[in-house]
């Protein structure tokens, strides 16, 4: 199987950074994981990489598509995989940095998805009408583990969960069970840490930076040009917040403090998620030695393949 290095973590934990230097060091190009990044002009709220900051490595999903735009888990492992084989291809390491538990998942295991039913559409169109929480609650009565993988108030997913169920006629979490998942490449998942109190810190001071940087100001235009908060590229965290101080009802203080709360609250429940889900290996990145362990644990992996071997 083709070898396929995963960096994943918390918001403001240091991937991005941490990327670039395996990058270098093992001749990697890098998939970015995360469903906002795709999105072109969505650039200060997802905490995008500059060009400066990619320093001549090549990265793949990033502004392939218009705010206006539908993406689903779906397309992001067709095109993550069209990525990993061009990649793997020029005798290159693909790496996928950041990303979802699902993402990641549906991208390296042999992950299928549902055909399209034509009736999926209508029924999506019904229950946009429900408040998130009549959604939330119904999921709950359906599906409880799923529900629990799922934020109240990601709308978006809760709908597909509910379309999911009401045309299986089964919870999505049941046909997930029934699925193998094997593995289809062979991936290194090391997860990225620190001490509770650092990564808060560090997320206060991403979130600050964001707004001195011009998010209100990106979000305004983007708004401008007739991109919605209903649109799906407005749904991610850093952005869905803004939506109360664009409709005058709430202040810049508060949509911050409902940024922090929400990243915060996706930090915890993606390292449940990828403890439970993925042979995963993490690394307290504030603890000393932890970088110089991951990148030896990278190169004993790698020296595992014959083709690595002779670098």
């Amino acid at each position: 199987m083709k070898k396929v290095l995963v960096l994943v973590g918390p918001t403001a934990v240091g991937k991005t950074a941490l990327s670039i230097e395996l990058a270098q060091c093992f001749q990697g190009e890098i998939i970015s994981g995360d469903s906002i990044q795709v999105y072109r002009g969505l650039d200060i709220g997802s905490g995008k990489i500059t060009e400066a900051e990619k320093q001549g490595i090549p990265h793949y999903l990033i502004d392939i598509l218009s705010p206006k735009e539908k993406t689903s888990v779906a397309d992001f492992q067709r095109e993550a995989r069209a990525a990993m084989e061009a990649i793997s291809a020029k005798g290159k390491l693909p790496m996928i940095v950041g990303g979802t538990g699902l993402y990641i998942k549906a991208a390296l295991y042999d992950y299928q998805f549902q055909p399209q039913d034509p009736r999926a559409e209508q029924l999506s169109e019904q229950l946009e009408q429900r408040s998130e929480e009549e959604l939330y609650a119904w999921l709950l009565q359906v599906d409880s583990k799923t529900a629990a993988q799922i934020h109240p108030h990601n709308k978006r997913r809760l709908i597909r969960a509910l379309v999911i169920h009401e045309l299986a006629e089964a919870p999505k979490s049941e046909l997930e069970s029934r699925q193998e998942h094997k593995p289809i490449y062979d991936a290194l998942i090391c997860g990225l840490t620190c001490e509770r109190q650092a990564l808060i810190q560090r997320i206060e001071k991403r979130v600050d930076g964001m707004i001195a940087e011009g998010l209100i100001e990106e979000i305004r235009g983007l708004l401008e040009q007739g991109v919605s908060f209903d649109d799906q590229s407005m749904q991610g965290i850093g952005y869905k917040e803004w939506r109360g101080y664009f409709e005058g009802k709430e202040t810049v203080s508060q949509a911050r403090e409902q940024i922090l709360t929400h990243t915060r609250q996706l930090s915890r429940r993606q390292m449940t998620w990828f403890t439970r889900q993925t042979p995963i290996r993490w690394f307290q990145m504030d603890q000393s030695g932890q970088k110089e362990q991951l990148i030896a644990e990278i190169e004993a992996w790698l020296k595992e393949d014959e083709a690595w071997k002779r670098r």
